[in-house]
């Protein structure tokens, strides 16, 4: 309990009553006390995007500033898991949503590059000239060890010496156009991530 003389229950009182009866007449604390604060997210653009660490294939929701003119350069600022999609329902992983980390990270690499043989550097290449080079080596393999008949002489068409590992976030749709892409190849060494 406080020890007040009278004379300071009368001025606490007073002052109390004095600022309620301004209030009353209409004289009030400024409008910014009484602003809302905007919402963190409102200025940026979402992306709805699959996290791509594991099987599960998780929605996730990134959020990155920057409107596409000249000169700007949009980057993701905020992750969080996609409450709209059925596999996760809104929730993440620690990996999921330490995601943020992995996008901004220096050393994610973004680019193709190719290693020469014998060569202990990397350059970086387009990705026209990674993905000719995959397409050239891989109908170099297929024309050298491509099996159409078996000793028997009945009709395999294989492919042994290539085998494909597929992404274990990809969707059932993506999964069964791989799928049957590698299989109309003729390779039999086909496996998704999701196992591993």
């Amino acid at each position: 309990m406080v020890n007040m003389s009278r004379r300071q229950f009368f001025k606490v009182t007073g002052a109390t009553l004095a600022s309620s009866s301004l209030t009353l007449l209409g004289v009030a604390p400024s409008p910014a006390m009484a602003e809302v604060r905007q919402y963190k997210l409102a200025r940026m653009t979402e992306t709805r995007n699959t996290c791509p660490y594991c099987s599960v294939a998780c929605g996730v929701l990134l959020y990155s500033l920057g409107d596409g003119s000249k000169n700007a350069t949009a980057k993701v600022m905020h992750v969080e898991g996609d409450s709209d999609h059925p596999v996760n329902r809104g929730t993440l992983c620690p990996k999921g949503a330490g995601l943020l980390d992995f996008i901004n990270s220096p050393n994610r690499l973004k680019y193709p590059e190719y290693r020469a043989p014998g060569s202990d550097k990397w350059q970086r290449i387009s990705w026209d000239d990674a993905l000719d080079r995959i397409a050239k080596l891989l109908k170099e393999d297929r024309d050298a060890n491509f099996i159409q008949r078996n000793e028997n002489g009945q009709v395999v068409n294989r492919w042994l010496t290539t085998g494909m590992l597929a992404a274990s976030a990809s969707s059932n749709e993506v999964a069964y156009v791989t799928h049957k892409v590698v299989r109309a190849l003729g390779a039999l060494g086909f496996d998704n991530q999701a196992r591993v």
